[in-house]
């Protein structure tokens, strides 16, 4: 299999340590969005990342979809994520809350990027970083809730712990955004990102310079 998109993106870096969690072998596809968006275009035409291309040449891409089929392939013994019931649900809670602060961190980034200082909209900022935090608060909760135990729900690493560490990571390199409000949140990020599995594919966030102020 052949993943596509750099590990400085959550979402990316996700799969790649699903993938590798499930002892999934692949090749890495060290393309940009900006730079190489013609080359991810001939296999998604949204030019977006991740892309995975399958051994029998089938493409999936967005992470959801790539990490459904990886479980799809790996089994219900060992999915990555609880296969239904109670456990399922929190799961998929969990994992909304860290990629929708991830996602709000992106739009955060782009506005600082792609707009000029003067001509940034403050309320718009305001907004993503009150729904990251919101997010980051609950997470903060759960892990509260979860203290003394090693994985976020149930005995096992699941989707959940694995996307839990990628945004956060992510959402506290890019803006950036302190974890240190959120210690129980913060402490778990931490242990993760030492586990051997996390550091092969951190790759710190390296953001275009910001636009500069227009001038009249």
């Amino acid at each position: 299999m052949i993943l596509i998109g750099m590990f400085d993106s959550p979402f990316v870096r996700r799969v790649a340590v699903s993938m590798t969690v499930l002892g999934v072998p692949f090749e890495h596809r060290n393309w940009s969005t900006g730079r190489d968006a013609a080359l991810i275009r001939a296999y998604n035409p949204l030019g977006r990342v991740p892309t995975l291309v399958r051994d029998d040449q089938e493409v999936l891409f967005e992470s959801t979809a790539v990490l459904d089929a990886l479980d799809q392939d790996a089994g219900p013994e060992r999915a990555l994520l609880p296969a239904g019931g109670p456990e399922r649900r929190q799961a998929l809670q969990l994992i909304a809350l860290a990629t929708g602060a991830a996602d709000k961190a992106v739009a955060m980034v782009y506005e600082r990027v792609y707009r000029p200082e003067d001509k940034r909209h403050g309320p718009w900022l305001e907004r993503c970083a009150a729904q990251v935090h919101g997010a980051l608060a609950a997470l903060e909760a759960h892990c509260v809730d979860r203290a003394g135990q090693e994985w976020l729900i149930g005995a096992r690493m699941t989707q959940a712990d694995i996307t839990l560490a990628c945004c956060c990571t992510f959402t506290a390199e890019a803006v950036p955004f302190d974890l240190a409000p959120y210690p129980a949140l913060a402490a778990r990020v931490a242990r993760y990102e030492a586990l051997p599995v996390f550091q092969q594919f951190h790759v710190a966030f390296d953001a275009p310079a910001p636009a500069a102020a227009t001038s009249n």
